[in-house]
């Protein structure tokens, strides 16, 4: 076993009570397996109880200081790439990020490794662009093009910084892909942690299907919603966000929206219902894998990172987890949700061996897949250090003087 240094350097982009998901669980689990010194271009964690960062001294960017700077890191869009780099990592061989938008831009020497764990590459100026921009009412205003304009800007700071990283790892197959689209880099994939152990599977199951998430335009509860109205089954959506008005003005009364709950009742819920419902494109997917640990199947769209998750019924999988349908619609979502339905399809999904399956996603896989990883890409870096310290020999030196 390779011996990684002591003076670990972990860079995320921001540490809020308002983000708290996928990418913060990945920090807390890198963060209890390596000790290493936090840096993010705000926190607003470590000074609030009950936070699991509380007491932890975190190395900020000049955004903390800015007005609303910790609450609304966002509204900096312009500046965080210039933040980022202002972040002094000097003293530290191995430097990690976390990386969603600019943390894997932070600037390294050439005697130390820079590891990038990536999220996603950064939506709203790659492919999914177009479909922000339409939703935005500030793109539509007179200041739309100033935005387009930030956009590209940000687009060619997000090529030129990835060149920085020395070895890039995806939390999916298709955040890869997307890696190689837009970096033109290759990834090794290590899938996130996944509170699987919290879930039991032998609840007695309702008949309710469920949907949680953010209510916000990419996770497409538009057409989850649309396919219930047009069969007429019980949903229950858990979740809130700025779609929430507008899904429940489309909504028929089948469909049942709960907002926000706390984590031991969503729990509940998906110990309870018969089946997790999602048609979103995700680029890996925690909630998913929530809800097969908790014994539910999963109907989903069959692209993006759900593919690395969900074992479909209709390929022939011997443990099938889900039903994937393949295309972006509610035609396409109501008539896999009609075939579950009509032909009692859950009886074919076994609730312990969903759960026996998503244990494969839990935290301790993960730390132990990154230990491997990172040991063995420091015992290369360390062997390229040797090789470039070692002494030139004498026939390889110029002549002197200009001598033959």
């Amino acid at each position: 076993m390779t011996a990684l240094p002591t003076s670990i350097a972990l860079v995320h982009e921001w540490f809020t009570p308002r983000a708290v998901g996928g990418a913060e669980a990945v920090v807390e689990q890198l963060d209890a397996l390596l000790h290493p010194q936090l840096f993010a271009l705000v926190d607003g964690e470590s000074q609030r109880p009950g936070s699991w960062l509380h007491g932890r001294r975190i190395e900020t960017s000049f955004i903390q200081t800015l007005p609303w700077g910790v609450s609304h890191v966002q509204q900096y869009l312009p500046l965080l790439p210039l933040a980022i780099e202002q972040l002094d990592l000097g003293g530290y061989p191995l430097v990690l990020s976390s990386n969603h938008l600019v943390a894997k831009g932070v600037i390294t020497g050439p005697d130390q490794l820079h590891v990038s764990y990536v999220h996603t590459p950064v939506r709203y100026a790659w492919d999914q662009m177009h479909a922000y921009l339409a939703r935005s009412a500030l793109a539509r205003s007179p200041l739309g093009p100033l935005i387009r304009g930030q956009l590209h800007r940000l687009r060619q700071w997000d090529v030129v910084s990835s060149s920085r990283v020395d070895h890039l790892i995806a939390n999916s197959r298709f955040t890869a892909r997307r890696i190689q689209r837009c970096w033109r880099r290759t990834a090794t994939v290590v899938h996130p942690p996944v509170e699987v152990a919290r879930f039991r599977w032998d609840q007695p199951r309702s008949d309710t299907y469920l949907s949680v998430c953010r209510l916000v335009p990419y996770k497409r509860v538009d057409l989850v919603v649309g396919a219930f109205n047009r069969l007429g089954l019980p949903l229950v959506v858990i979740g809130d966000g700025p779609e929430r008005r507008r899904l429940e003005a489309m909504a028929g009364p089948n469909v049942q929206f709960l907002g926000h709950r706390p984590a031991d009742e969503v729990t509940t819920w998906l110990q309870q219902c018969r089946a997790y419902v999602y048609a979103g494109l995700e680029d890996f997917g925690i909630a998913p894998v929530e809800a097969m640990a908790a014994g539910a199947p999963v109907i989903a769209l069959g692209q993006g990172g759900l593919l690395d998750s969900v074992r479909c019924l209709e390929s022939g999988a011997a443990q099938p987890t889900g039903l994937l349908f393949p295309d972006q619609s509610v035609e396409s979502l109501a008539a896999a949700l009609d075939h579950f339905h009509t032909e009692r399809l859950w009886r074919r999904f076994p609730a312990d061996a969903q759960h026996d399956w998503a244990q494969r996603f839990s935290p301790a896989c993960f730390r132990r897949r990154m230990q491997e990883r990172l040991e063995t890409l420091w015992l290369a870096h360390r062997h390229r250090l040797a090789h470039a310290r070692a002494p030139v020999p004498l026939e390889e030196l110029p002549p002197m003087n200009g001598a033959a």
